[in-house]
């Protein structure tokens, strides 16, 4: 099965991830393909599920603020197939269609608040390469985040711009639901990457 620039199994090849594979379906309404490339190396799918249940099942800050910093991030690398996932997350996790395409302008936009402003901030800045953060992205994020969130705030971060590569570099296929979140939702709002 082609999901990629390389062949890969069917989901009912893995069938010792089904379980895993029905908590994600569930949880994002879909099973990415990125999971199922992944599947191939049993050590790195089930080391890659539990860094992700770690950092997306964190209290510190609400899943809303974790899918917009992970769609930042997505769009600051310029994955376009991590940008439809995350655009979709935000809106399952409560973020307004109005938000999501606005994000780009999120600096001058009224959508936006302050504490939002600095997370975003950083996570633009952290997502391109080489790396913009600076210590005032920090300075800011103290007025309004604790350290254990910051920390999470940088995980998200981190674990999409292991994403941003995986994706991009396989050449992941973006899958029907995303897609179509995107055709239908984001780009009638103007949504531009």
């Amino acid at each position: 099965m082609t999901i990629a620039f390389i062949d890969t199994k069917k989901r009912e090849d893995f069938t010792e991830f089904k379980e895993m594979f029905d908590f994600i379906e569930n949880y994002m309404g879909y099973l990415p393909n990125a999971y199922l490339l992944m599947a191939e190396n049993e050590a790195l799918i089930k080391s890659f599920s539990g860094l992700t249940n770690t950092i997306f099942l964190s209290k510190n800050i609400d899943a809303g603020t974790k899918q917009l910093i992970a769609l930042a991030s997505s769009l600051s690398s310029g994955c376009k197939y991590c940008q439809s996932h995350t655009a979709h997350g935000a809106e399952r996790s409560g973020i307004s269609i109005k938000k999501i395409s606005n994000i780009l302008n999120y600096s001058k936009s009224s959508l936006f608040d302050d504490k939002e402003k600095a997370l975003l901030d950083l996570a633009f800045a952290s997502g391109t390469a080489p790396n913009q953060s600076k210590k005032e992205h920090f300075d800011k994020l103290r007025e309004y985040f604790s350290n254990e969130q910051i920390i999470d705030i940088v995980s998200v971060i981190s674990l999409f711009g292991f994403l941003n590569r995986w994706n991009d570099t396989f050449g992941t296929v973006i899958e029907d639901v995303p897609s179509n979140f995107l055709e239908e939702k984001l780009i009638p709002e103007g949504w531009q990457t």
